[in-house]
């Protein structure tokens, strides 16, 4: 089975994660910040990845590095249990439609880090949680899971349908290109023979 536990602890927070690849999408969340454990719910659930995570933070200042690490501490557990991603699709998209709302997700796991973020929210907050906070969880997943991902908000008014379309066409990439294919088993998806860092 593909999986990993990552454990991340600073002056700041507290986080152990487990991730398996080949899960059914079951999770166990709990943060501290009732909308980010949706968020990540949703997550588990349409990518059919289990995570499990747990996380202390520093709360009475704010949410920011709470938010920050646990895409941190789960984006490592995602490439750890990826290990040298033989086999994988490596490309994966999603159009995600909610209400009013539709939003692109579009990713590459070829262990080269990179988000583009065009998302835009009317709202400082989302119950009490900062929208700014999306945009650094995603940028720290994006980087540790080693993935170039692309998500674009391309129009909506509810500002809660606008980020949960956000993590739910994360999720139906994530899936696809994290997906063994049969086609090419064991098999490294680049010319190069090696996914990393280098171009």
């Amino acid at each position: 089975m593909r999986q990993a536990t990552v454990e991340r602890k600073t002056r700041e927070t507290q986080i152990t994660a487990t991730v398996n690849l080949d899960g059914t999408g079951v999770s166990r969340i709990a943060t501290g910040i009732g909308f980010l454990d949706h968020m990540l719910e949703q997550l588990a659930r349409h990518s059919l990845i289990d995570i499990t995570l747990e996380a202390k933070g520093d709360l009475h200042i704010d949410y920011h590095h709470t938010t920050e690490d646990t895409g941190i501490v789960i984006g490592e557990a995602v490439s750890k249990a990826l290990g040298d991603r033989r086999g994988i699709r490596r490309y994966g998209d999603a159009v995600i439609p909610m209400d009013e709302t539709l939003s692109r997700v579009a990713l590459d796991a070829s262990n080269r880090p990179y988000l583009i973020w065009k998302v835009g929210f009317s709202r400082p907050k989302l119950g009490e949680m900062d929208t700014e906070l999306f945009k650094e969880w995603f940028q720290a997943f994006a980087q540790m899971a080693g993935l170039t991902l692309h998500v674009e908000n391309v129009y909506g008014e509810n500002n809660h349908h606008i980020v949960e379309s956000c993590y739910k066409g994360l999720a139906r990439a994530l899936r696809q290109a994290v997906e063994l294919d049969p086609r090419q088993v064991g098999e490294v998806p680049s010319t190069k023979g090696t996914l990393g860092k280098s171009l």
